[in-house]
């Protein structure tokens, strides 16, 4: 049985129950954030409640990280050793919703395609509630066939996946790319640990430098490394390549000795 968290209130996700006139509901107006869990330990949960509180005050939305973290014990507690992903909520109702989740399958091997996009600059530096245009983008590729979306610009800078990061590289033997955070990307915080782990650097992403990538990957919390092995209508010329297969072991490692640490 799902279960969920509400205000502190552990219980069937069926039965959480949130106020219609929430604004959180009504205009999307509220913040989130999601932690992968492994045997039902959290990987990386106090830097994804910073960026939480720190969404929250470029919203100017009043949030108690505090109980939001008793929240998230309580609710590992009452469902040990989940093995999925936590979704935390909190809302401009003042609500704090926690959920567990089970992870959804991923291809093996992704194709993606540009879908054009214009970032909500006034929302740089917040993880909000506001994802139906994420969410659009990626039935705007499936539609054509694809996995997943690559959000463009309509200048055609690469950002980034709706809901991952992106990297890749232009040579054999790498070094990988990611587009810059200036771009007003997310700051992903697995972006931000595999720049720690292998070798990789900022750069701006025009489309028609993507097109000529060797190898290409996507990275999330929740599925961590991604191979790509079509942008567009072009095959990558091996896929997973040797740099991706490299930062997914890396990434990996990382994990496990973090969580053994804790």
């Amino acid at each position: 049985m799902p279960l969920a968290c509400l205000d502190g209130v552990v219980g069937p996700a069926a039965d959480a129950r949130l106020p219609v006139t929430d604004e959180g509901l009504l205009r999307g107006d509220g913040v989130f954030e999601v932690v992968r869990l492994y045997d039902g330990r959290p990987f990386a949960l106090a830097e994804h409640l910073t960026r939480m509180a720190g969404s929250a005050q470029n919203l100017r939305l009043p949030i108690d990280v505090t109980a939001v973290a008793a929240d998230v014990d309580a609710l590992l507690a009452a469902r040990p050793g989940f093995e999925g992903a936590l979704r935390i909520v909190f809302t401009r109702g003042g609500h704090r919703l926690l959920l567990l989740e089970e992870l959804s399958p991923a291809p093996a091997l992704l194709a993606v395609v540009p879908v054009t996009y214009a970032p909500t600059r006034i929302l740089d530096g917040v993880k909000s509630l506001s994802y139906a245009a994420n969410m659009l983008a990626t039935r705007v590729a499936r539609e054509q066939g694809a996995d997943e979306a690559l959000l463009t610009t309509p200048h055609g800078r690469v950002l980034e996946a709706p809901t991952k990061s992106l990297f890749y590289a232009l040579g054999d033997g790498g070094p990988l790319y990611t587009p810059p955070l200036d771009d007003h990307i997310l700051d992903s915080i697995t972006r931000r640990r595999l720049i720690e782990l292998v070798s990789i650097q900022e750069r701006v992403t025009p489309l028609d430098d993507l097109t000529g990538a060797t190898e290409a990957f996507l990275a999330s919390t929740t599925h961590e490394v991604l191979a790509i092995a079509r942008i567009g209508e072009r095959e990558l010329p091996s896929a997973p390549g040797p740099l991706t297969t490299a930062a997914a072991a890396a990434f990996r490692a990382h994990v496990e000795a973090e969580l053994a640490a804790a």
